[in-house]
């Protein structure tokens, strides 16, 4: 008896059928086999006056794939449809069982949360059938994101020239823009501190003014160098007084196992990763990794919003943790599930407690053994027991000044024993003190500072605002962020904090999007909106909503605004170079075309003179190639995106990995894997 597995990937699908074994054929849809179609009204690909309906048709690179597909579902007795368990995986299930017929009143859908063998064989042991609810809610959204994306698009293609609009990318791109407003308008106050430097019991500490007639000072109640003096001046007549000491043990809480938004900042914070380089990276050990026990995937599926862990994992996980660090690591891990978590899945974490990390080291790309150990370790510490810190306070009295000191000593690592190089924890030991004793100070330090305007995002805090504000899903943060790159509509530049942090810039394009969005659809076109709408969404899919029914009242909401904007949108004229046509006279314009900007006459289309934009020079970093001396540059790929190269190239053909750059690749056991 022949059964049928049908996958998403390649990589996948291997690994899945070296568990079924004999009997069971795997086999991968690469993905979505079918799309909207770009015919009907609008190009649409969807009859709004008839509840929505849309038009589907096979996507023209996947005819191989749907041939292949169809000869081996009819030689088949039975057919799995084992696509990843979310809305897509669930749509792609459910475009596959219509395509080629297959009924939906069968338990034919296989879900499992991550590929290892216990795991996959018991989903297919318990197949279950299609679920509609998701699929109706991935087909409204799909549905929603055409509309807006289409309309959007050539509406602002036609008037300001701009590549495309989205309804989470532009809110996305919206934040970027506001950000920088705020920053552009932002006036910086002087305000200044005060603080007292002690050295005790041969420890230098400081203390900072924190009350005047115990009163509490804000941070920039202080506001002129004057004011700072005379505070000065008055403590340096006397002797400061210890008013109390406090010291208690206070509990440091591990991190719960990551989420899709948390790994994103994490790896973006800590390992320098891009979002679309993580979930790329994630992918291959979700999909499976050859190791010394063969191939497994590694870590569970990785489009998540809960931090529940199951409990096989957690017991697995707490003898682990007695076995290799002692009964007094192990804690109590129980997950706070957000209210919009989907509580069927599970955090990220590793598959297996034994695959340490350092186990498997010499089987992984650095790039995936560094992910895969932010990931392990996490989980891991979730587990273990609290670290313990003795925190001290010590109050300092001087006249009708009072100024405070805090400092921590640890003294029980619990998580921190394997998860303390990821986070910020210093010792501070204070000087043992009494009440009353007496102090004089060796100085007072008076500092003047300026507030500072909120930073620009990075992708980690545009991901953290994102997700606080519950715009987009897990899944398409990475995609979002690459788009409005491509868009050309923002740039990651280097940040004023120092270090490799860089922070997206708006470009004039991206800013001159934004204020047209916000001039005709600042209704739909906010983050308000957006969130209400994937509420909507996560209803539909629980079964609490309608999906026609909000299709209807969105799509009410959206066209009277669309005919506005088409009607009152002033077009942008073409911008002039200052030059003559050599053809006409006219004056030559810049215009954008299919393939980018392009020098064109004024006088088209009676003029039909063209030319291409002149290069401009590469940008220099300040650097130079490891490998042959020359200075490194600043370039742009094919595909738009910004890289540093050599610029002794194609000579030398040196090029710096920075998560954004082209990919050398290197063979790894048959298969080709990115490095960095």
């Amino acid at each position: 008896m022949s059964k049928l597995v049908i996958v998403e990937s390649p990589s996948k699908a291997k690994t899945i059928e070296k568990y079924l074994g004999k009997g069971y054929q795997v086999v991968s849809s690469k993905g979505h086999i079918r799309d909207l179609a770009t015919s009907g009204k609008g190009g649409l690909g969807v009859d709004v006056d008839n509840d929505f309906k849309p038009t589907y048709i096979d996507s023209p690179d996947k005819k191989d794939v749907i041939e292949d597909l169809e000869k081996k579902i009819k030689k088949a007795d039975s057919v799995y449809l084992a696509t990843d368990p979310d809305r897509e995986g669930e749509a792609i299930a459910w475009h596959i069982a219509n395509r080629f017929d297959l009924s939906l009143d069968d338990n034919n859908r296989v879900v499992f949360n991550e590929i290892t063998k216990p795991v996959v064989t018991e989903a297919i042991g318990h197949p279950s059938k299609v679920d509609m609810q998701m699929v109706y809610s991935q087909e409204a959204r799909r549905i929603l994101d055409r509309i807006i994306g289409f309309k959007l698009s050539n509406l602002l293609k036609s008037k300001i020239k701009s590549k495309s609009a989205g309804r989470v990318q532009s809110v996305a791109l919206k934040l970027i823009v506001d950000r920088e407003d705020e920053i552009k308008a932002f006036v910086p106050e002087e305000y200044w501190s005060v603080t007292a430097l002690f050295k005790e019991d041969k420890k230098n500490f400081k203390s900072k003014l924190s009350k005047i007639n115990d009163v509490k000072l804000g941070d920039k109640d202080i506001k002129t160098e004057a004011d700072a003096q005379k505070i000065k001046d008055k403590c340096l007549e006397g002797p400061f007084t210890v008013a109390a000491v406090d010291e208690h043990i206070k509990a440091h809480k591990p991190n719960p196992p990551y989420t899709t938004s948390k790994l994103q900042q994490d790896a973006a914070t800590k390992l320098y990763f891009t979002s679309k380089k993580t979930m790329q990276v994630a992918q291959r050990l979700y999909e499976g990794i050859s190791i010394s026990t063969g191939l497994t995937g590694l870590i569970t599926y990785m489009r998540t919003d809960s931090v529940r862990m199951s409990d096989v994992f957690l017991a697995q996980g707490y003898r682990y943790i007695v076995e290799n660090y002692g009964k007094e690591y192990a804690g109590y891990y129980k997950a706070k599930t957000g209210k919009n978590a989907q509580d069927a899945h599970e955090a990220i974490r590793p598959t297996s407690i034994e695959n340490t990390p350092e186990s498997i080291k010499e089987y992984l790309t650095n790039d995936e053994y560094k992910l895969y150990r932010l990931i392990y370790y996490r989980a891991l510490a979730a587990m273990m027991a609290d670290a313990k810190y003795r925190h001290k306070t010590i109050t300092l009295k001087n006249d009708i000044y009072e100024f405070v000191t805090t400092g921590q000593t640890q003294v029980f690592d619990g998580y921190q024993k394997v998860y303390g190089e990821f986070e910020k924890n210093t010792e501070d030991e204070l000087p043992e003190m009494k009440k009353d004793q007496q102090l004089t100070a060796r100085d007072i330090e008076t500092k003047q500072h300026f507030t500072e305007p909120k930073p620009r995002y990075t992708e980690a805090r545009l991901i953290e605002e994102m997700e606080r504000n519950g715009i987009g899903r897990p899944s398409t943060y990475a995609t979002i962020i690459d788009t409005i790159q491509q868009r050309e509509y923002v740039t990651l530049e280097k940040s004023s904090e120092g270090g490799r942090t860089r922070v997206f810039v708006p470009t004039e394009q991206g800013v001159l999007t934004t204020r047209k969005l916000d001039e005709f659809f600042s209704s739909i076109i906010n983050t308000t909106y957006t969130a209400k709408m994937e509420t909507e969404l996560d209803k539909i899919a629980e079964g609490k909503a309608d999906h026609v029914k909000e299709l209807k009242k969105f799509y009410k909401d959206f066209m009277p605004l669309m005919d506005k904007a088409y009607a009152d949108m002033e077009k942008l004229a073409p911008q002039a170079t200052g030059e003559i046509c050599p053809l006409c006279g006219g004056e030559l314009v810049i215009r954008t075309g299919r393939y980018g900007k392009f020098i064109s006459c004024s006088n088209f289309p009676s003029c039909k003179y063209t030319s291409n934009m002149p290069k401009e020079a590469p940008e220099e970093t300040g650097e130079a190639c490891p490998e042959c001396g020359s200075p490194l540059v600043r370039r742009k790929n094919r595909y738009g995106q910004t890289f540093v190269g050599c610029s002794n190239y194609p000579t030398c053909k040196y090029i710096k990995s920075d998560g954004s750059a082209p990919r050398r690749f290197f063979r790894r056991k048959g298969s080709y894997a990115k490095k960095s």
